[in-house]
């Protein structure tokens, strides 16, 4: 009865953190991408004095206070969820760990929020000069953030430079801990995949405008940076992913193999396209391949040979059907990138972008596309290291804090209620921002709007 109950706790905590993150790492995904956008718009109003890209930045910047806000709420909660569900791993890793996410906060955080103040609030205020750095400073904080935790996570995936005391781990080296085995590729990976979502919510906007024949400039300035940018990174997001991937198999093999659905190691494997991967007989069925080409892509020999799932103990395996699928999901959707950017590179090219109703009318719904590519991305990582919560050191099932599962079973109803109210209202708000557009002219708040205790005053349009 007891091990029933600890198994409870144990899904219903990994749901709960599931159901957190899931929401929260859109947010930050997106204010990276956006952050940096914002900036490149005010460094080109400050070489140009044209007022179209200083009203763009106003108006992207609204977007960027309410995303910012709700990634903050939603990231509170998730600090908390180390203390309340996971207080074991808190301890047996909370030395490396927990100063990484210190860091996040002392060097990126409270940097993003002192001069998106500036940004928010001191465009009548400062000078042009110092308007411009804030953005430019809020970008690097954004980044900044994106290193910290994603050294956290990536030390969790690939962990180096500790040793264990008496079943802790204890820093050894602080330069091994932050650029562990696996955190070059997580890191570029993940802020091409941010600018990628940015991106695409940008060109998706530009197309919207046009279509409804809206905001002509801006829409033809939106579309042409936005489309510029897909162009670049959609190609680059393949090549560091292949690293990614080629660097997961060396450390990660078992989630290599759950990702490629590849049962028998002794044989080459083929690149699985579409199966039901049959845990219970170790097998695919309904299995469309193409031989060789997965070995091909894992080891660049097409009768090269990597761990299957049958290497591995079935305690020490992660969930297949998941990881197999998610995976399948964000590399459909990078296709499908490539295929925008090398669609409007020739519309482009030709000179028929804006004229281009057959593409820029689906184009308009583009915009989730780098959200569920993210979410597809993630599921791959965390259920895919699974069994361990730090790969190697300790089990997720070992992890859990004991309590009750009916403890965390009220607090998952409670964030499943919360969080659909009101980040429900969160998304609602900004969808309202991009229908309303970029503000016809620049219009100086009154001094009572820029209070600092209405800080998403900064967001309201005056229409």
């Amino acid at each position: 009865m007891t091990t029933f109950a600890a198994l409870d706790t144990v899904l219903l905590a990994r749901l709960q953190f599931a159901f957190t993150v899931s929401f929260h790492i859109v947010f930050p995904a997106f204010t990276i991408g956006l952050s940096a956008y914002i900036a490149t718009l005010l460094v080109l109003w400050q070489r140009t004095d044209r007022a179209l890209y200083l009203s763009l930045a106003r108006f992207w910047t609204r977007i960027f206070a309410v995303s910012f806000a709700m990634g903050v709420v939603s990231g509170i909660v998730l600090s908390y969820q180390f203390g309340t569900n996971w207080s074991r791993f808190s301890v047996v890793v909370g030395n490396t760990i927990g100063p990484l996410i210190g860091y996040e906060v002392l060097t990126a955080f409270f940097l993003e929020a002192t001069f998106l103040g500036v940004l928010l609030f001191g465009r009548e205020r400062v000078p042009q000069w110092l308007y411009v750095v804030s953005g430019i400073v809020v970008a690097l904080g954004t980044a900044l953030s994106a290193f910290w935790i994603l050294a956290a996570n990536s030390w969790m995936q690939t962990p180096d430079g500790f040793t264990i005391r008496n079943g802790i781990a204890m820093p050894e080296s602080w330069f091994r801990i932050i650029f562990n085995p696996s955190f070059p590729y997580r890191f570029a990976h993940m802020v091409i995949a941010a600018y990628l979502t940015t991106a695409l919510v940008v060109v998706a906007t530009a197309a919207r405008y046009i279509v409804e024949r809206r905001f002509a400039d801006e829409a033809r300035i939106m579309l042409k940076m936005g489309l510029a940018m897909v162009v670049i990174l959609a190609p680059l997001q393949v090549w560091v992913g292949d690293l990614h991937g080629l660097n997961t198999a060396a450390h990660q093999p078992a989630k290599i193999a759950a990702i490629e659905a590849h049962w028998d190691g002794s044989k080459p494997a083929p690149l699985v396209l579409f199966a039901w991967p049959d845990e219970q007989e170790e097998r695919n069925r309904a299995e469309l391949s193409i031989p060789g080409l997965g070995s091909l892509i894992i080891r660049h020999d097409p009768d090269g040979l990597f761990p299957g799932l049958k290497d591995f103990s079935a305690k020490e395996r992660p969930p297949v059907w998941p990881v197999f699928w998610a995976f399948r999901v964000m590399v459909g959707l990078g296709l499908l990138m490539l295929f925008i950017g090398f669609a409007g590179a020739v519309l482009w090219w030709r000179g028929k972008l804006l004229q281009a109703r057959w593409f820029l009318r689906p184009l308009r719904h583009a915009w989730p596309l780098g959200f569920i590519a993210i979410l597809a991305g993630w599921m791959v990582t965390e259920i895919g290291r699974q069994p361990w919560l730090a790969y190697g050191l300790l089990r997720t099932a070992d992890a859990v804090s004991p309590i009750a599962p009916v403890t965390v079973a009220v607090s998952l109803a409670l964030f499943v209620l919360v969080y659909g109210v009101v980040f429900s209202i969160g998304i609602v708000y900004i969808r309202n921002l991009i229908r309303l557009g970029p503000p016809e002219k620049e219009i100086t708040p009154e001094p009572a709007s820029g209070l600092p205790n209405r800080p998403l005053s900064a967001a309201e349009t005056a229409r």
